[in-house]
């Protein structure tokens, strides 16, 4: 059944839910949607609380390591954490609570093309049963491919049912970012999620989009019940107006 899986992304040190296609190193910065008073621990006690698991924090840039150690020591095992993940700081990660790595960048060279053998050195680092592959999608004429550097460089990986059969050796879960409708509010891109219940036999979490509690129930009826889904902007604990935090740990207790 389709579950409801709980973020924390973290932007300056700061939790945050940002329009992803916004993200930049150059230019005044991301959309910023909302910018928590509160720190990254209180959403991981909170997640912890009611019983949340498999959740993802994300780091947007540098300066977000010490506000994810702490969301991590403060749900063990509870969450998943992703952002500038490699071998030389996984365990780090690991060893602070973090259930599971996530990556996307580093199975990349730096022009974007797909490395088979930087994707084995993660493997052999934190283990598949540990690892968390985000193939953050955007739509072009051909297909959606993947795109990394905090979503700025499209990748030479498509994301389709070979790439799925391709890699699900090497990892325990899939997490999909929807680039081009993330953080924007205006609905799930359903093409996706229907094509990720077909395409995957792994547990899979679409992200991007959803409004309210009706995109829950539609991501379960396209999936068959099979892709997971976050819901960011819109949930009133960040400020959004769609979508209340109780009646997403309702769902998953229905």
């Amino acid at each position: 059944m389709t579950k409801f899986r709980p973020c924390i992304d973290l932007h300056a040190g700061k939790v945050k839910q940002i329009v992803g296609s916004t993200l930049s190193d150059i230019g005044s910065g991301p959309k910023e949607n909302f910018v928590s008073s509160k720190p990254a621990a209180w959403y991981a006690e909170q997640y912890g609380k009611d019983g949340l698991l498999g959740g993802h924090v994300i780091m947007l840039g540098a300066g977000n390591e010490d506000a994810a150690i702490e969301a991590l020591s403060a749900y063990p095992n509870g969450l998943q954490i992703g952002g500038g993940i490699k071998p030389e700081n996984a365990a780090r990660y690991l060893n602070a609570g973090a259930s599971h790595v996530i990556v996307t960048s580093y199975i990349f060279d730096t022009d974007g093309k797909f490395s088979e053998e930087r994707l084995s050195e993660m493997v052999a680092c934190v283990g598949s049963d540990r690892l968390v592959l985000d193939l953050s999608c955007k739509a072009t004429p051909l297909g959606w491919r993947v795109s990394m550097n905090r979503w700025q460089t499209l990748t030479d990986l498509s994301v389709d049912q070979e790439a799925f059969k391709k890699l699900s050796v090497y990892c325990d879960e899939f997490l999909i970012h929807a680039v081009d409708v993330e953080g924007k509010c205006e609905g799930i891109d359903e093409q996706l999620v229907e094509s990720l219940s077909q395409w995957c036999d792994k547990p899979v979490t679409y992200a991007g989009g959803a409004r309210n509690l009706d995109d829950l129930y539609r991501v379960q009826e396209l999936s068959i019940g099979r892709v997971d889904v976050t819901i960011g902007s819109a949930l009133d604990i960040f400020g959004g107006i769609g979508t209340k935090y109780e009646d997403c740990v309702a769902f998953n207790r229905r």
